[in-house]
């Protein structure tokens, strides 16, 4: 076997002869050598990916339990955030419930102020509370609480509609208070003729006087006893100047020989609310108001129904 060197640039070539067994174990040493070479860094190569995958896995899965711890901790102050809010929200409906409970104490004093056999469930306003509890207590859950809300609903509705119910009989009867007639026109008075069948103090004969005279002095306001609509305002036979204001329910009164007028028809005017001024006008011996209470065309003695 020979081998040639062919040097760079100008140099002569190299030629060295080789026997046959140098030949071949030149051959085998040199292929050994490439052989090993190529293991060396095939082995490396695979080492170095399995360090790399090792890395890449450890790396991920620091990545994914971080990751995951993050969202134990969301997911756990989440939990934490919202059992405060609904602790909060029960706090509430406790405090509503305790109004539900003094809506019931308010209603059953109005009912029996008003003396009325409608029952609230409670007679007296409840007191709440009681001694720090000793062991955990326990969130109240969705489920508990929505139940909660829905009978506090109910609890209301029913309080609403008997308060509504009470208040439209309690205005009802405060307008029938204020409507029917009761009470005296004047303040300071003395009773000159009483109702019913007397002597005519101008032609001696007797005669049904058909309402009340009381006597003072000029001047004097007369007042409404009743909340009504002026139907009448002026002069009238016999009674002079005249105040005449219905009542509903077929209540009239009649106010006569005022001095002054001191509303109009059609006026609306209160309880106790002045309307006319004291005198001596129309068919009269002297200063004084005729009072008559008129129902459905009948005349009422005021002294009996009127408390006078």
């Amino acid at each position: 076997m020979r081998i040639i060197f062919l040097p760079g640039s100008r140099r002569k070539s190299l030629s060295i002869a080789l026997g046959p067994v140098t030949g071949a174990l030149l051959l085998v040493t040199v292929v050994a050598a490439f052989g090993g070479a190529f293991y060396g860094g095939l082995h490396y190569a695979f080492g170095h990916a399995r360090e790399m995958r090792d890395s890449l896995r450890d790396d991920a899965g620091s990545i994914w339990e971080q990751e995951l711890k993050a969202q134990i901790e969301i997911v756990g102050r989440t939990r934490v955030e919202a059992e405060k809010s609904l602790d909060a929200m029960a706090g509430r409906v406790s405090i509503l419930q305790g109004h539900v409970l003094r809506l019931d104490a308010l209603g059953s004093r109005l009912a029996a102020m008003a003396d009325l056999d409608m029952e609230f469930g409670v007679d007296n306003p409840p007191g709440m509370g009681g001694p720090a509890p000793t062991e955990a207590q326990q969130s109240l859950g969705t489920g508990d609480f929505l139940v909660t809300l829905a009978d506090l609903e109910r609890a209301l509705q029913d309080k609403s509609d008997k308060l509504s119910a009470l208040e439209s009989i309690m205005m009802d009867r405060s307008l029938k208070e204020q409507t029917h007639p009761n009470g005296s026109p004047v303040s300071d008075f003395w009773m000159s003729s009483a109702f019913g069948f007397r002597t005519d103090p101008l032609t001696g004969r007797r005669e049904f006087h058909s309402g009340v005279d009381f006597a003072g002095p000029k001047g004097s306001s007369i007042t409404a006893v009743a909340a009504g609509i002026v139907i009448w305002s002026g002069p009238r036979l016999g009674y002079g100047n005249l105040v005449e204001i219905s009542h509903g329910s077929g209540y009239v009164t009649r106010y006569g020989h005022n001095s002054k007028n001191l509303v109009g028809v059609g006026d609306k005017v209160k309880k106790g609310e002045i309307i006319a001024l004291m005198g001596a006008s129309g068919r009269t011996t002297g200063t004084h108001v005729h009072f008559e209470v008129v129902r459905n065309g009948e005349y009422l003695n005021p002294r009996g129904k009127m408390n006078l």
